[in-house]
């Protein structure tokens, strides 16, 4: 199944997609089936029950709405750096031998459609296209052969950076947590949809309209199911918690002149069978 959350007249909304177009209810329609992340919570067959009810609910045109991340508020946000060894050359590292793990906050979260917004001091917006793994089941030292079991469906995510203050220390927390720099979406895609930790899709990323990145989610140096794996080892992983799983070699910083995002820019990242965020970039007033 494939899942859009939106809004529509200040009220949550959520669709799925369906052989007629999309579907949808929002906050105080009756049958409503709540958002995204409840329902991931709920656990069992919520999900296939809200599809099922979505699926004979009115049409919904995804172009009127407001669309919003998938999942707005998960309590965590885990990304990965470093987790293709052509970006980990490019970037000038050493290919880890652990999964170089930083956070991402809510607050940095936007959807498909709205604006990555540069601030005005610092030039140096930069690109990341990757693949998102939602977590659907907790987890807690979860072997490896059995962590695809933990994933409920999968998503897309620019992980935006603003090099400079990546970098002003060895933590990149400032960089990656700009204001409006983590798109999210268009839609949550659920995992049998899938094949087994979307190994042999293909991502790709374009800014106005040229490819900056292309590879094979098989090209990550550790795995989706390697990363819940490791990730659960030294913490609790709950239900609705998003993994950003890395980014392919190509990324602005790398390229001689290095390769801005700046206003008027427009930015898209594709995953095979997964769908299309795409995002103008526009300077912050």
């Amino acid at each position: 199944m494939r899942f859009a959350s939106y809004s529509i007249g200040g009220r949550l909304g959520l669709a799925v997609k369906a052989n007629d177009g999309w579907h949808g209810l929002a906050e105080g329609d009756a049958n409503f089936p709540g958002p995204l992340q409840s329902l991931i919570e709920a656990g069992g067959d919520a999900l296939s029950r809200a599809g099922s009810v979505l699926e004979a609910a009115p049409a919904v045109d995804l172009a009127k709405v407001t669309l919003l991340p998938p999942l707005s508020h998960p309590e965590k946000i885990i990304c990965i750096g470093l987790n293709y060894k052509d970006h980990s050359a490019e970037s000038g590292f050493k290919q880890p031998e652990y999964p170089t793990v930083f956070g991402r906050f809510n607050s940095s979260l936007i959807a498909h459609g709205a604006p990555i917004l540069r601030p005005d001091f610092s030039e140096q917006l930069d690109y990341e296209g990757e693949l998102v793994a939602v977590i659907g089941k907790t987890a807690r030292d979860v072997a490896e052969a059995d962590a695809l079991d933990f994933i409920a469906g999968y998503s897309i995510f620019n992980d935006a950076s603003i090099r400079d203050y990546q970098f002003k220390s060895p933590q990149w927390t400032p960089g990656k947590n700009f204001d409006d720099t983590g798109a999210f979406g268009p839609d949550f895609v659920t995992a049998d949809e899938l094949p087994p930790g979307c190994e042999g899709l293909r991502l790709q990323t374009r800014l106005n309209g040229q490819v900056v990145q292309d590879a094979s989610i098989s090209d990550m140096v550790f795995s989706v199911a390697r990363l819940v794996a490791i990730l659960s080892q030294f913490m609790t992983l709950k239900p609705g918690d998003v993994i950003v799983t890395g980014t392919p070699s190509g990324v602005g910083l790398a390229r001689k002149p290095p390769l801005w995002m700046k206003q008027g820019d427009t930015v898209e990242v594709e995953i095979d069978r997964i769908g299309l965020l795409s995002n103008p970039v526009r300077d912050r007033t």
